[in-house]
């Protein structure tokens, strides 16, 4: 593969590379500002099916209890110690995915369709993006897509296409997985837990959502990549200009007997997973340990010494440690707000501000809502313990299902990625690719477009049929 050279970043990109935790603790500092200025109150809440539900007839205005300063630095212990169980499931499971990128099998794979798809250009788009829309939607794939962008830049140049053309198999299928969410471990598990929803549950709508956004996106991204194959000049083609697309494409990796196992043992941990929730009710505990079993397994399958597997999944865990990190520091919010008794007023003005809205388009709000906090917490799973521990009670209050609330969030959070200049690993994507997010903006627009009217009507029909199961 050639080394890529990547362009100075202009000081306006470097404007917006402010640091998630510098948001999130400013976000800290205004919520322990605002338990001195909103009155303090509560609702009292009552357990429904061994669950607990806000009693929506029952707020009432108490004594006011603002937070100290030092409750600022203190919460964020607070808040770790309150996620711990979810920062570790993160963890271990970024851990699981290290094991199995030292094993070569993943990029093995890649390459090897890559390579078998060069003279079938026709197939390239969708059978690429199937493969890392799955990845998004049963594993979370983000950040562990930049290594692959370099692959298949090359390979869509070579076949006709540019560089938008091969960054938008990787970033648009990995987003399209990553915003239905069927089974991401990261996003969905982590927020339906926190509504205290049967983990994966509601997967067959999350699945019909994943066939309408892949079909609508490979339609988009296939429609632009023929209009290049006809005319070279309607392409952009950034760090890759001038370069001999066919010398560029050189990956050697070759997909081993050894490799197809350890996908197989990959594919049968879905399978038992599901059959985990689904049977017995597995929660992140559950999950946790069948994922770290097969990093254990496909380390001994993949033949790597035992220090390489626990470095491998130390360099996992290492990868996914700010994500953690930012979960801990989110809940650090909710902690404060609790702490003031300030979150029960929120939710009290946010339910009379949203049954100020037709019914069927009470979701239709909250979607908004994610999406703008999108802006300010990138990380899924941190986005995830902000606003669920809010989202879910004023769920509870405008009658709207927990079930449809996670899924505006699924919304809010996963369209983004392929848009927000807060995205990390999507602006590293852009920085390989050589293509200016002012130029990828006006690329992708209809095709957001696109997205979130799917989404839409998705929170809405979720809203009209009480999408559960509770």
């Amino acid at each position: 593969m050639a080394q890529l050279e990547l362009k100075p970043k202009s000081s306006t990109s470097k404007l917006l590379e402010i640091n998630v935790f510098v948001l999130l603790f400013a976000v800290l500092a205004i919520s322990v500002i605002l338990t001195y200025v909103i009155p303090a109150g509560e609702y009292a809440r009552v357990d429904v099916n061994g669950r607990s539900v806000v009693d929506a007839q029952s707020f009432q205005f108490t004594e006011s209890s603002p937070v100290k300063p030092l409750g600022l630095v203190n919460s964020v212990h607070t808040g770790m110690e309150e996620a711990s169980g979810i920062i570790f499931f993160v963890l271990i499971i970024g851990g699981t995915f290290g094991i199995l990128t030292a094993t070569g099998a993943i990029e093995a794979l890649i390459v090897t369709l890559s390579k078998k798809l060069q003279n079938q250009e026709k197939w390239l788009i969708p059978i690429m993006m199937f493969f890392f829309a799955m990845g998004g939607s049963l594993m979370g794939m983000a950040e562990e897509t930049i290594p692959y962008i370099a692959i298949m830049i090359p390979l869509a140049i070579a076949l006709g296409f540019d560089a938008i053309t091969g960054a938008a198999i990787v970033l648009v299928g990995a987003s399209v997985g990553f915003t239905s969410a069927v089974m991401n471990p990261f996003t969905i598990g982590v927020a339906q837990g926190l509504a205290e929803l049967p983990t994966f549950s509601g997967a067959a709508y999350r699945i019909g959502i994943f066939v309408v956004m892949y079909i609508a996106s490979v339609a988009f991204v296939y429609r632009y990549a023929m209009k290049v194959k006809r005319d070279r000049g309607y392409g952009f083609f950034g760090n890759f200009e001038g370069k001999n697309a066919t010398e560029m494409f050189s990956g050697d990796a070759v997909l081993t007997t050894r490799h197809k196992v350890i996908l197989s043992f990959f594919a049968l941990n879905f399978c038992v997973l599901a059959y985990g929730v689904i049977k017995y009710g597995w929660y992140i505990t559950e999950i946790a340990g069948l994922f770290l079993l097969l990093g254990i397994i496909i380390g001994i399958a993949g033949k790597l010494p035992a220090n390489t597997v626990v470095d491998s999944f130390i360099k996992g865990a290492a990868g996914v440690l700010a994500g953690a990190l930012v979960i801990g520091v989110a809940r650090a919010i909710v902690v404060v707000l609790n702490d003031g008794h300030i979150l029960d007023t929120i939710l009290y003005y946010a339910a009379a501000l949203i049954n100020e809205i037709p019914p069927a388009l009470t979701a239709f709000g909250m979607l908004v809502l994610q999406t703008i906090i999108s802006f300010i917490v990138p990380s899924g799973s941190g986005m995830a313990a902000l606003t669920m521990p809010i989202m879910t009670p004023l769920a509870d209050l405008v009658g709207v299902t927990r079930q449809t609330a996670v899924l505006a969030y699924q919304f809010g959070d996963g369209i983004s990625n392929i848009f927000v200049p807060t995205s990390g690993y999507f602006m590293a994507g852009l920085a390989i690719a050589g293509i200016p997010w002012v130029r990828w903006m006006k690329w992708i627009l209809p095709l957001l477009a696109i997205h979130y009217a799917i989404a839409t009507a998705a929170v809405i029909i979720a809203q009209l049929i009480g999408y559960g199961p509770f």
